[in-house]
């Protein structure tokens, strides 16, 4: 299977996400692609089986960043995906990244999301038990 994972993180929460699924999708001997928002043209992605999307919620939305990327994506027609959100808020932007890949007819197969700062003693960060809640969400993949 071949994986790109698009991703943009402002704290690196959603970046320890995406390099822990590409770890385990690699043993696997899957290709594995994480790449940033800015670092890639959403016209001219790469060709994959499943894209994987994360970012943050920001001022009660996807983060701006990831928002605009995937409001220019083009060509993904039928493609499959999966989505990730973590924010601090009690709503997360699954809804909202969900609402406009199927504007672009794409796929759904799994997605998760994590309220940040939860089971953490200081500052901001995810919660206890995240590992297993993203190798049940890479079991989907």
């Amino acid at each position: 299977m071949k994986y790109v994972i698009v991703y943009w993180s402002r704290y690196g929460n959603g970046e320890k996400i995406v390099n822990y699924i590409a770890k385990k999708l690699n043993g696997k001997k899957a290709d594995t692609k994480i790449l940033k928002t800015n670092e890639l043209d959403p016209k001219a992605m790469p060709n994959a089986d499943l894209y994987v999307f994360s970012a943050p919620t920001e001022a009660f939305s996807i983060q701006r960043d990831m928002k605009i990327f995937m409001k220019n994506l083009e060509g993904m027609q039928d493609k499959k995906y999966a989505i990730i959100n973590t924010h601090a808020m009690k709503k997360s932007a699954l809804s909202k990244m969900e609402k406009i890949l199927y504007k672009k007819k794409m796929i759904k197969i799994a997605d998760i999301d994590f309220k940040i700062g939860d089971g953490v003693k200081e500052g901001n960060g995810l919660p206890q038990g995240w590992q297993e809640k993203v190798d049940e969400f890479i079991a989907k993949l």
